[in-house]
């Protein structure tokens, strides 16, 4: 996959900023989570190289990254639990420790509902399936 794509999939939630209603993906959610995490990464790692970290173990710089796409994040998730025919209240299973983790990292691998569910037409189709409907 050529790096424009991969920047395409990681823009596209930005974009949708606090669009909580349609489905996302698998390729939008995890190249979404895979960029965030990198760029935390790399803030954490420039901070700590420039030596500005603050005194304790959390990167300032990459709360401040996390807190801005807090909202693109919510919304990707529910989109995707959407794309799997979830409620986006499943997001909230993530409170039961350790199962509830494991459960919502099931949905978030699960493939696509076929066709069209209560969220929209299936995204993996594109504009055919939307035409259809």
């Amino acid at each position: 996959m050529s790096e424009q794509k991969a920047v395409y999939w990681f823009m596209a939630p930005l974009k949708k900023y606090a669009d909580f209603n349609g489905r996302a993906r698998r390729k939008e959610y995890w190249y979404f989570s895979l960029f965030c995490m990198g760029i935390s990464s790399v803030l954490g790692f420039i901070e700590g190289f420039l030596g500005i970290a603050p005194s304790h173990e959390y990167s300032l710089f990459a709360g401040i990254f996390c807190l801005a796409i807090l909202v693109p994040s919510l919304a990707v998730t529910v989109r995707r639990l959407h794309d799997i025919g979830r409620r986006g209240t499943w997001m909230l299973i993530a409170f039961v420790p350790i199962v509830g983790a494991i459960v919502l990292l099931v949905y978030m691998v699960k493939d696509s509902d076929p066709g069209r569910n209560p969220y929209g037409p299936n995204p993996k189709l594109g504009m055919v399936s939307a035409l259809a409907a």
